[in-house]
C-alpha cells in the first residue's frame, strides 16, 4: 500500500491512509469473531463456509439496519465503543425470530473524516456484539463523505445473514388461543424512539453526564447509551428443547406494531400492564414529556425487548431454559380469539 496515496484525493477530504491505518487497528477486533481467529479482512467479498450438515433443506435468513438517531447520544457523549453492539443486535435479533442461527455480519460506517482510532472503536462494539451473537464479522466498509456530513459526523448500518433447517423455522400458524406469550427483557431503550427521546430531553442542551436520582445515580446518556440486548443464544437454547410458535423483537412501533406481526389473523394477545416490569427510564421519558400510555406502548419496548409464543403445558420448562441462560424472563400474556391484535388491560 506504500504507493497508494492521493495528494489531490486528500485535499478533496478523503485521506485513503486513514482508511488503510483504520482497517489495520481494527483487525484484532475482527479475529475474535472468526472460527480460526484470524482477521482477513481486506479482499473484495466475505468468504465462509455455510454449515448445512444434518440440514434437509436449508434457508438462509438475512437482516439489514442502523442505529438510527441513537448514534447522536454517542457523538454528544464521545463514547463509541458500544454502537456496534446495537447494530449488530438490531439485524441478528430480527433473524433470530424465524429460527435462524446468524453466520455472518458486516457493516457499513458513513463518516464525515475517517478518523482511524473512532473507526476501530465502533468496529470493536460491532465485533462485540458479534461475539455475543456467536457470528463473524466478514468485512464491511468505512465511506469519507467529505461536503455532504460533518466532520465529525458518521452514520452506522450492517447486515446479517443466518441459516435454519425449513422444517425447524418458527410458524406462526401452529398457534392457537390457550397459548401463552413470554417477555425477554430488555436493557432500556435499545435503540428504536430516539427521535422522540432527543426531543424529550432536548439532548442538544441537556446534561448528559450528571447522575440522575431517577435512573438510581446513572447519568442521562450512560442509561440511553446501553446496547440493545443480544437474544441469540439464549433462544438458540430454547429452540433446541421447545416448540416455538411466535418470536417477536420489539422494535420501532412497540407493542402494537410488533407483536401483531408473530401473530396469525383471527388470534390476538391479552397482556396485564401491571405485569410489565418497565425500566425506570421509560417512567422518566413518559414523564418529562407528558407522553399518554398509548403511545409509550406503541413507540418504546417499554422493558420487553423480545415475545415468545409457546403452548401453555410448554411454559414452565420454557422459562427454565431461558433463565438457564441468562434470560431474566417471565410470563406476560394469553393468546386470544381477538381481531385487535395486542390488548392491554
Amino acid at each position: 500500500m506504500e504507493k497508494s496515496y492521493s495528494e489531490s484525493y486528500k485535499q478533496a477530504g478523503v485521506d485513503i491512509t486513514a482508511g488503510y491505518r483504520a482497517v489495520e487497528l481494527m483487525k484484532k477486533h475482527v479475529a475474535r469473531t472468526m472460527p480460526d481467529g484470524k482477521a482477513d479482512i481486506g479482499d473484495f467479498g466475505g468468504a465462509f463456509p455455510l454449515p448445512t450438515s444434518g440440514m434437509q433443506e436449508p434457508v438462509l435468513v438475512s437482516g439489514t439496519d442502523g442505529v438510527g438517531t441513537k448514534l447522536r447520544i454517542a457523538l454528544l457523549m464521545d463514547k463509541h465503543d458500544t454502537i456496534g453492539i446495537d447494530c449488530v443486535a438490531m439485524c441478528v435479533n430480527d433473524i433470530i425470530c424465524c429460527g435462524a442461527k446468524p453466520l455472518i455480519f458486516l457493516d457499513y460506517i458513513a463518516c464525515g473524516k475517517n478518523i482511524p482510532e473512532r473507526i476501530a472503536e465502533i468496529v470493536g462494539g460491532v465485533a462485540e456484539g458479534c461475539v455475543q451473537a456467536g457470528c463473524a464479522l466478514v468485512g464491511g466498509e468505512t465511506a469519507e463523505h467529505p461536503g455532504t456530513m460533518p466532520e465529525d459526523d458518521y452514520d452506522l448500518a450492517g447486515f446479517s445473514v443466518g441459516i435454519v433447517d425449513k422444517s425447524k423455522m418458527v410458524d406462526k400458524r401452529e398457534m392457537k388461543a390457550g397459548d401463552v406469550m413470554l417477555a425477554l427483557p430488555s436493557t432500556g431503550v435499545h435503540s428504536n424512539g430516539f427521535s422522540l427521546v432527543r426531543k424529550v430531553f432536548d439532548v442538544e442542551r441537556c446534561d448528559l453526564k450528571s447522575p440522575v436520582p431517577e435512573l438510581g445515580g446513572r447519568s442521562l446518556g450512560e442509561t440511553l447509551l446501553t446496547p440493545t440486548k443480544i437474544y441469540v443464544k439464549p433462544m438458540l437454547a430454547l429452540f433446541g428443547q421447545v416448540r416455538v410458535k411466535g418470536v417477536s423483537h420489539i422494535t420501532g412501533g412497540g407493542f402494537y406494531e410488533n407483536m401483531p406481526r408473530s401473530i396469525p389473523k383471527g388470534l390476538g394477545v391479552k397482556i396485564k400492564k401491571s405485569d410489565v416490569k418497565t425500566p425506570a427510564i421509560f417512567d422518566l421519558i413518559q414523564k418529562k414529556g407528558n407522553i399518554s400510555e398509548h403511545d409509550m406502548f406503541n413507540t418504546f419496548n417499554m422493558g420487553v425487548g423480545m415475545s415468545v409464543v409457546v403452548a401453555k403445558e410448554d411454559a414452565d420448562n420454557a422459562l427454565k431454559i431461558l433463565r438457564e441462560n441468562g434470560e431474566d424472563a417471565y410470563l406476560i400474556g394469553e393468546i386470544v380469539e381477538s381481531e385487535d391484535g395486542v390488548t392491554l388491560c
